[in-house]
């Protein structure tokens, strides 16, 4: 029986520090980050998806970030191809991959070895489901769903367009629930995972969602969706529907004021961090650590944090000597 590969995940919602843990974890046991975020993939998209800079990285190698164009089609069936080619080479370098993001359907790909051939594409059918939306309303839409597949429709925003036509269109396509394939008995992947959920107070996290929110603006936000849309990247486009840019074209369309635009990515945002701890406290493998109201974790909750990462490693017989490689290379850079 051939050997499953290791990866330790790190999941929860935006904003709660999921990046500089992971890149701790990789310091000191000698891994490679692997973005799991469906945004974050997108060149040119850096201020809005809170992309980390070099200097943030701390010497620790990041894979999967800037890997398409934002106007180009990109889905989870190519972002699982690619993740798959990239831990098979960190652990070929006898490193530990260190899946880092909030995508939940991302994170399941791996650990559950999805399988995407099977997920029909009816081009014809979707564009009748958009000309639906457009003369009757993605309301019109988010109703049908909601009576076809409503375990899937109380994951989706109501006004999420995108995701509320592809839902349809997939359990119209192939006559089943698109939530049918969202069973979350673990199934065996082809990886040995361990997946560390971080979690804080929620009015501490909206708190700092918040705040974040208003530094982007700061940084440049707006800047960089006209910089987008100068580029060609169309507004109807799966890259300008994430969260903080189409309020900003909203916003650079005159629909709504600068204060108004901030308060609906914050409010949005808040939204789908709710979204994220739904996903995620429905899977049992995931093992939950808790930070305080000020964003770092307590003593007893770090220490039982690297227990658990250590007997995970222990377990599947992590060398010793993988562990220091990051950190050399750290103390060198």
């Amino acid at each position: 029986m051939t050997k499953r590969q290791p990866i330790l995940c790190v999941v929860g919602p935006t904003g709660v520090g999921k990046s500089e843990q992971s890149i701790e974890i990789a310091l000191r046991y000698g891994g490679e980050v692997v973005s799991a975020d469906s945004m974050q993939i997108y060149r040119g998209m850096d201020i809005g998806t809170a992309k980390l800079q070099p200097s943030e990285m701390r010497g620790v190698p990041h894979h999967l970030l800037d890997i398409a164009d934002p106007a180009e089609k990109f889905t989870v069936a190519e972002w699982k191809r690619q993740a798959d080619q990239v831990i098979g080479e960190i652990c070929a370098r006898g490193r530990l991959p260190v899946v880092c993001g909030g995508t939940g359907l991302y994170i399941r790909a791996l650990l559950d070895d999805l399988d995407f051939s099977q997920t029909p594409e009816d081009q014809t059918l979707r564009a009748r489901l958009e000309r639906r939306a457009k003369q009757e309303g993605v309301r019109a839409l988010y109703d049908e769903l909601c009576a076809r597949d409503p375990e899937r429709a109380a994951r989706i925003h109501p006004n999420d367009r995108k995701r509320i036509v592809r839902a349809l269109e997939v359990t119209i396509a192939r006559g089943t629930a698109m939530s049918a394939d969202y069973e979350w008995a673990p199934r065996q992947g082809r990886y040995d995972a361990l997946v560390i959920g971080i979690t804080m107070p929620r009015e501490a996290l909206y708190q700092r969602i918040d705040r974040r929110v208003e530094q982007m603006w700061r940084l440049g936000l707006v800047d960089e969706v006209k910089r987008l849309l100068e580029c060609g990247v169309p507004v109807d486009g799966t890259a300008m529907q994430a969260i903080g840019y189409k309020e900003v074209v909203a916003y650079l369309s005159g629909a709504v004021s600068e204060e108004e635009a901030i308060r609906i990515i914050q409010q949005n945002t808040r939204r789908f961090a709710k979204r994220q701890w739904s996903w995620f406290r429905r899977d049992p493998r995931v093992r939950w650590f808790a930070k305080g109201p000020d964003g770092q974790f307590p003593a007893d909750e770090i220490a039982r944090l690297w227990t658990c990462v250590e007997a995970f490693l222990q377990d599947i017989g992590w060398s010793t000597a993988n562990r220091s490689s990051t950190c050399r290379m750290e103390s060198e850079s």
